[in-house]
């Protein structure tokens, strides 16, 4: 029976081995060998390869204030009967702050279920007895009890809810160096929908570039 050899595995060949096995995990090892020896020898001009990672990234700062401002309060309205009526003029008179915006908007909010806010006729006072004519007869009063189920507080109850929902409870104006934008024949109209007198609160909101 022939006698079996073994072929004895030199020391080089067993590091080589082991050094491959190392780079192939460890593939950074070897720009770290490489860079030894290299930084021994001309320590004062090697510059080490720049890493490829990106920098942490910095929070962006916030952008500077702008001149961007906001500003609300509540106002009430002068107690009147079932009409229509101008309030331009009230408007202006108890929001001054409206001359301090260069550029901007004016929301008014009106915070009833029976009343309303709009834009329209400012010369003909005609028109504002029209129109209150006008919604009496889309939404009459029901004498008979044949029109409505709601009628908790009066006849002029839910006609004045059915107006109000009709007409809308805000209205927004632009405002330019300091001035309601509106046209030439635009106002600013309180509807009040009830034959009594109530107090109304309106909110006045402004967003807008101060002057």
């Amino acid at each position: 029976m022939p006698s079996s050899t073994t072929t004895p595995i030199s020391l080089t060949t067993t590091i080589l081995l082991l050094s491959l096995l190392l780079l192939c995990f460890f593939p950074s090892l070897f720009h770290i060998l490489w860079s030894i020896p290299l930084a021994l020898l001309t320590p004062s001009t090697y510059v080490p390869h720049p890493s490829t990672k990106p920098p942490p990234s910095s929070p962006i700062p916030p952008s500077p204030a702008g001149t961007m401002s906001w500003f609300q309060k509540s106002i009430t309205l002068p107690s009147k009967s079932r009409g229509s009526y101008l309030i331009t003029d009230t408007i202006l008179k108890e929001i001054p702050e409206i001359k301090e915006y260069k550029v901007g908007l004016l929301n008014l909010f009106i915070q009833h279920t029976s009343c309303a806010l709009s834009l329209n006729e400012n010369w003909d006072e005609d028109v504002r007895a029209d129109m209150s004519d006008a919604l009496d007869r889309i939404a009459p009063e029901d004498r008979k009890g044949e029109l409505y189920r709601h009628s908790a507080e009066g006849l002029d109850d839910m006609p004045a809810h059915i107006k109000s929902a009709l007409v809308g409870a805000s209205v927004t104006v632009p405002i330019t160096n300091g001035k309601l934008n509106t046209g030439t024949w635009q106002g600013i109209w309180f509807l009040e929908f009830r034959a009594s007198k109530h107090s109304r609160k309106v909110v006045a909101t402004i967003q807008g570039e101060k002057l």
